[in-house]
This record gives C-alpha cells, structure tokens and sequence, in this order.
C-alpha cells in the first residue's frame, strides 16, 4: 500500500512544499497506524518551512502540528485501541500524510460523530487556548482581556472559550474582521487604524487583566503597556517574525530554530526588572504537554466534549485536500484568515 505526504525540501517559502508518493510506513511496537481524516494548518507551520519555530526539524521533513484519524492497524504489544476508532494527536510534525505511525501513549479518542475538521481545531488551536485562560492567567469571571488576532485560529478559540467563563473580551483585528470578533463576544479593535494601548486605556481607563499575545518580539512591550498594574501577558509565539507568511528578515534558507525564542525570553525577563508589577508569562503548548502529558489529555477531552455539546464551534476558513498543501500555506501567508485551515481526505 502507498500513502501521498507532504514534505518541505528546502527552508523557504510555499514552493519548498512537495508532495511525494511512498509506500505506507509500518507501525513499529507500541506504535498505532493512523488514517488521517484532517490536519490542521497553522502559523507554528510556516515558521517551521521558514526554519524559525524552536520545533523546526531537519530536512528533510513533513510539517503538521495537529491531527485527526481512524486507527487503521496495531504495532505489537498495543492494547486498549480498535481499528476503526477515531482518534486525536498533536504530533507536531508530520501530519501532513495520508497514513502515520505514532506511539500509542500520543493519541487522545475522540467522540462519534465530530465533524474531523472541527475536532482537529481544538488540538492545536483550543487546547493552546483553554489552557493559557485556565493554567497561565488562571482567568476569573469579570476580568477584561485583550486578545492579538482575535479572528484567528487561536483568536477565536480565546473569544469563544473567554465568553464560557464570563471574561470581558477586547480583541485586536482588521475591519474586514470585526464583525467575526463581535459576533464572538469581543469588542472589536482595528490595529490599523487605532493605537491599541490607547483604545484599551479609552475604553477601560486602567487597563486589561490578561493580554494574550502571539506576536512577540517588540510588541510584547506594546502589549504590557495595556495592562493595569498587576495585570500579565501571556505570550505564547512570535509571528512578528513572518511577513506576508514569509521571514521577515528575507534569511531563510537555513535553521535560525532559537534565534526568535531567545530574544523573546530576553523580553520577558526584562519586565522582570521594572517595577510595576506588570508581568510576561510564557505558554508552549508542546513544553507543557512534555511536562504534563497529564493535563494535555484531560484538556482535549474537555474540549471535545464542549464541541459535542455545541458549546463551542470552531471557525473553519477552508478545506484543502492535502496535494493542496501549498496553496493552503499560500492563504495562511496573506493573514486576514479567519479561524482554521484544514487539510482533508479529498472524500470528505
């Protein structure tokens, strides 16, 4: 049997993405042979092309964060999973393919009857967002936030989360977004043509609780100055690297993986140093799943069971067969997309 993947065989832009016709990898013991049914498309993906994410692997490699599949066949010494079962992951590379192998351990059931493209939303984007309201900033009823790209993947999973717990909600987007924030729960604040920080300051006159940034570099300072004293950023990427869906700096082409990581733990421990009491926490998904695997599970199925539930509803922006990788990171480059691209079986 073969199976179609994606590969990045250069670190650049769009056109370093290939697809390529291989036969189906064997799941070795302990491991689990996946069907994908969706992969989501995500800005941590970009980074990694352009060789900028910390996670970025060598070349050459199969980029995806996030997936959703049917268990397809068993490795030895593998017990309690069905072939047939519906399951979910966050490999964090390599799911763009047809077919993957991934150790048991790493897979998360998910409910009957989940539209794939949905549930693959909430294992990158929500748990990224349940878990910097509920383990980062620990969020209270009443508290006012201001989230960065508010209408995107983990924006609106912040807005639609944030309302579940009865946060005051700001978010920062483009016009032609706004009424996506609205419609959310958010207060809309179009950054092109208002300054943030003196809206925030307008609208509140001390400042929000929480900041959710996933911009980084300079403007976590930006960011920490619409906080009321006392009040944290919670920083969780630095996109301010890409532009156009492109490094910013034109040096692709090679590894640059804790180049952008280092000068935001710079940042951060610089507020550390001033005297208001405005703090920066930092949030990565995959450092805390390593360090509580524990909660990265219980999180998951917490979501899946709001989305079963129709508490949340996860924004898709388009479906992409996978040979359509490419255009999807195409899209993504010219930001303004709102919610989730996803990679799905050509069936679905």
């Amino acid at each position: 049997m073969r199976r179609t993947r994606i590969i990045v065989t250069h670190y650049g832009g769009p056109d370093a993405l290939r697809v390529v016709e291989e036969e189906c990898p064997e799941p070795k013991a302990g491991e689990v042979r996946v069907r994908v049914l969706a992969a989501g498309v995500a800005l941590p993906d970009l980074m990694m092309r352009e060789g900028v994410h910390p996670e970025t692997p060598a070349l050459p490699f199969t980029p995806g964060w996030d997936l959703i599949g049917v268990v397809d066949r068993l490795g030895d010494g593998v017990s309690g999973i069905e072939r047939g079962q519906i399951v979910g992951a966050l490999p964090i590379s390599g799911a763009y393919a047809e077919f993957v192998c991934l150790p048991q351990r790493e897979l998360v059931p998910v409910p009957a009857g989940l539209d794939a493209a949905e549930a693959v939303s909430l294992v990158l984007n929500y748990v990224t967002a349940y878990q910097m309201l509920h383990r980062s900033a620990k969020v209270r009823p009443g508290q006012r936030v201001l989230i960065h790209g508010a209408a995107g993947g983990v924006g609106s999973a912040l807005l639609q989360l944030g309302r579940l717990a009865g946060l005051e909600m700001y978010g920062t987007c483009s016009s032609q977004r706004a009424s996506a924030v609205s419609d959310l729960g958010g207060i809309p604040i179009d950054y092109r043509h208002l300054d943030f920080v003196k809206e925030i300051h307008r609208l509140t006159s001390q400042g929000v609780d929480v900041v959710f940034d996933g911009i980084g570099g300079s403007h976590v300072w930006r960011s920490r100055e619409a906080l009321r004293p006392g009040g944290k950023v919670v920083v969780y990427g630095f996109t301010s690297s890409l532009r156009g869906g492109r490094l910013a700096s034109g040096r692709s082409g090679r590894r640059h993986r804790f180049r952008e990581a280092a000068i935001l733990g710079l940042y951060i421990a610089g507020t550390w140093l001033l005297p208001s009491r405005k703090r920066m926490v930092p949030y990565s998904i995959q450092w805390l799943k390593r360090l509580r695997p524990a909660w990265f599970r219980q999180d998951l199925i917490a979501l899946f069971d709001l989305l079963q539930q129709q508490k949340i509803k996860p924004l898709i922006a388009q479906r992409f067969p996978l040979a359509e990788a490419r255009r999807a990171h195409e899209l993504l480059g010219k930001e303004g997309v709102t919610g989730k691209i996803v990679l799905v079986r050509s069936w679905q």
